[in-house]
C-alpha cells in the first residue's frame, strides 16, 4: 500500500505555491495561452530536458539557470509557439520574458524559469506576451492550479493534474503536477511539458537525482509516434513551506519522497500517453525476467513504440508476432525459447512456443474473439517475460489512428 493519498489542487495543493492561467492572444484560438506558477519563497529547483540538439531558447535558459542557481520562485510558460529553431531573437526573446514576469512578480530574472510549447520555427508573439503578464500575474492564486494547467494545452483533449500528501516526521507534506502532451511523445526524454511542486524540503543534489530517477521511470518510459520534441521541460520544485527538516541523504524518508515524485510524475506521464493524438486507448507494457530494470523498461518502450503493435491495437488484431518481433530488436540479448507474452489474461505465447489461434477449433476461437474483445477496452495490458532474471520495467503509450496523420496533417493550416 502506497504511503500517500491523493488529494486535490494540483500544483498549488502544496504549502506556498499560486498559480494561473490566462489567455494573453498566444493562440489564434482564443484559448488561455499563458500560465505561470510562484512560490512565496525561493524554491529548490531541478529540471531535465529534451536531448535534441535542435532545442527551444527556453531550455537552454533553464539549463543554464539550474547550472549557476539550483533554485527558482517562478515558472512562466507559453502555449502557440515553441520559440525553437528561432536563433538569436528567439533568445532575447526569453530574456525579454523572464524580466516582464520579474519586474511584474518584484522578483529577480534569475529566479524565474521559462517553458513554451506550439509551433516548432515561430517566435513567441511578444506583444500579446507583454500585455498578458500583468493580467497573468494578478489572476495568481492559491487556487490557481486548474487554468494554468488549461493555458499550457496544444493538442490535448484533456488537462493533466495531481497531487498526493503523505507524512515525513508528524508533519504532512504535499506534492502536486500538471502536465501537458499529446504528439511528438517519445523517451529522450518524452515530448512534454511537466512541472511538479512540493512543499518539502530537501537538499539541492538529492532534490536533482531524485527527479532524474523518477523521470527514467515515468516520462523516459512513454511514447506515442516516436518523435522527440525541441520542448520537452521536466521542472520541480521543493519550497520546504511544511516545515519538516530537510532531508540531505538517502534513508527511509528520501525514499517516501521520492516514491511520490515518482508516483506523480507516473500518473502524468500515462495521462500524456492516454491523450495521445488520435489515440482510442492506453497501451502499457510490462517486461520481467531481463537481467536489470534497465534492460526491461528498454524491452517495454520498444514495444510500446512499435508502429506495427500500435497498429494491431488500434485495429483490435491479437498480432502476439508483431509483439515478439519488437521485443527481439530492443537490443536486450535474451533466450528466445524462454519468451512469454499474454495480452491481458490471455497466453499467446510461453516457453517460446505460440499458442495460435486455430478458428477450426471452438475454444480457440473464442480466445480469438476474446482477445480481440479485450483490445477494444481503454487499458490494453501487455505482460512480456524475457527469462529468469530479477529485472523488471513498464513503458505506456496509445494505439495509432486514422486520426494520428489528420491531426498531424494538418498541425499548421
Amino acid at each position: 500500500m502506497a504511503d500517500w493519498q491523493k488529494i486535490s489542487g494540483g500544483v498549488t495543493a502544496p504549502r506556498g505555491y499560486q498559480a494561473a492561467g490566462v489567455a494573453a492572444g498566444l493562440k489564434p484560438s482564443g484559448l488561455p495561452d499563458l500560465a505561470i506558477i510562484v512560490s512565496d519563497t525561493e524554491a529548490i529547483a531541478a529540471g531535465v530536458f529534451t536531448t535534441s540538439a535542435v532545442r527551444a531558447a527556453c531550455v537552454d535558459y533553464c539549463r543554464q539557470h539550474l547550472q549557476s542557481k539550483a533554485s527558482a520562485r517562478a515558472i512562466l510558460c507559453n502555449a502557440g509557439q515553441a520559440n525553437a529553431a528561432t536563433g538569436n531573437q528567439g533568445w532575447q526573446d526569453a530574456l525579454e520574458s523572464s524580466q516582464l514576469l520579474g519586474q511584474a512578480l518584484n522578483i529577480s530574472p534569475d529566479s524565474i524559469l521559462l517553458a513554451s510549447t506550439g509551433v516548432i520555427g515561430q517566435r513567441i508573439r511578444m506583444e500579446a506576451l507583454r500585455d498578458g503578464i500583468p493580467n497573468l500575474v494578478a489572476a495568481a492564486s492559491k487556487n490557481g492550479s486548474d487554468t494554468a494547467a488549461q493555458a499550457i494545452v496544444t493538442t490535448d483533449l484533456t488537462t493533466k493534474s495531481i497531487a498526493l500528501e503523505t507524512r515525513i516526521g508528524d508533519r504532512p507534506v504535499r506534492m502536486g503536477g500538471i502536465a501537458k502532451g499529446s504528439g511528438m511523445i517519445h523517451p529522450n526524454m518524452a515530448t512534454l511539458l511537466a512541472f511538479v511542486t512540493c512543499d518539502a524540503a530537501v537538499s539541492t543534489a538529492l532534490w536533482q537525482q531524485m527527479l532524474a530517477r523518477a523521470a527514467d521511470k515515468s516520462f523516459n518510459q512513454i511514447t506515442v509516434d516516436g518523435d522527440t520534441s525541441t520542448n520537452d521541460t521536466l521542472i520541480a520544485l521543493a519550497n520546504g513551506e511544511s516545515r519538516t527538516a530537510a532531508i540531505t541523504e538517502a534513508g527511509g524518508e528520501a525514499e517516501k519522497l521520492e516514491g511520490m515524485l515518482t508516483a506523480v510524475c507516473q500518473y502524468l506521464a500515462k495521462a500524456i500517453a492516454r491523450d495521445g493524438e488520435g489515440a482510442s486507448c492506453l497501451m502499457e507494457v510490462r517486461v520481467s525476467g531481463a537481467l536489470s530494470d534497465k534492460a526491461a523498461r528498454q524491452v517495454a518502450k520498444t514495444i510500446v513504440g512499435s508502429s506495427l503493435v500500435k497498429s494491431a491495437i488500434f485495429g483490435r488484431d491479437p498480432n502476439w508476432g508483431r509483439i515478439a518481433a519488437a521485443a527481439g530488436r530492443a537490443g536486450v540479448p535474451f533466450n528466445q525459447h524462454e519468451l512469454q507474452i499474454k495480452l491481458g489474461d490471455l497466453a499467446l505465447m510461453e516457453g517460446g512456443q505460440p499458442l495460435p489461434f486455430d478458428c477450426q477449433a471452438a475454444s480457440n476461437y473464442l480466445q480469438q474473439a476474446a482477445a480481440g474483445a479485450y483490445l477494444s477496452e481503454d487499458t490494453v495490458l501487455i505482460s512480456v517475460s524475457i527469462g529468469n532474471g530479477s529485472g523488471s520495467g513498464k513503458a505506456w503509450g496509445c494505439d495509432l489512428s486514422y486520426d494520428y496523420i489528420k491531426i498531424n496533417a494538418e498541425y499548421t493550416t
